[in-house]
């Protein structure tokens, strides 16, 4: 089944009896990209879970204004960014992240003895990831993974297109010198 364009789901919500159902086919339509995309932020499958929960909660509360400014992806996105930064930033008051675990898979993989698991490789990058403050994290998260264009992450997150590519630039940086252990 394919998706209606955005345009027509946003017709669709804006008339009372079509409302929910058209709100369903928007979260359908994005939920997973927008899972993956948190999931990246928080990390853990139930945090990243709640995260999208909330974010599909400030959509419907404000899809009705929403004014076409932008494309309703982009819209969703700095949502989803909005609410991983909010999540972020009472998960990091709750308890202080340590970075001391990183250091010891670098360790382990710079002895030469053993060379990194897949997994471990995984989780090191992970770590290296989490390392990142939180707009080279999302600006990261959101280029490498997501492979948005630099002009749709401009409108996500409101920074000029050249303040992105300096940042993802550093992102890049920092993750290799974490990864490379250096």
């Amino acid at each position: 089944m394919s998706h209606p364009e955005d345009k027509e789901l946003l017709e669709m919500f804006r008339q009372e009896q079509s409302s929910h159902y058209a709100f369903n086919l928007i979260v359908r339509k994005y939920q997973q990209r927008l899972y993956h995309h948190i999931k990246r932020m928080v990390t853990d499958h139930e945090d990243a879970n709640d995260v999208l929960q909330n974010t599909f909660i400030k959509v419907w509360k404000g899809l009705h204004s929403f004014r076409e400014d932008s494309q309703l992806y982009t819209w969703l996105y700095r949502i989803a960014s909005n609410e991983s930064i909010t999540f972020i930033n009472k998960r990091k008051k709750r308890k202080a992240t340590s970075i001391e675990e990183v250091h010891e898979i670098s360790e382990l993989s710079n002895s030469g003895s053993v060379s990194p698991h897949p997994d471990q490789m995984e989780m090191k990058i992970q770590k290296a990831i989490d390392a990142l403050p939180e707009q080279q994290k999302m600006v990261f998260s959101l280029r490498y993974f997501d492979e948005m264009k630099y002009e749709d992450m401009s409108e996500v997150l409101n920074v000029s297109v050249g303040a992105l590519k300096a940042s993802y630039h550093h992102a890049v940086k920092k993750v290799e010198k974490i990864i490379l252990g250096h």
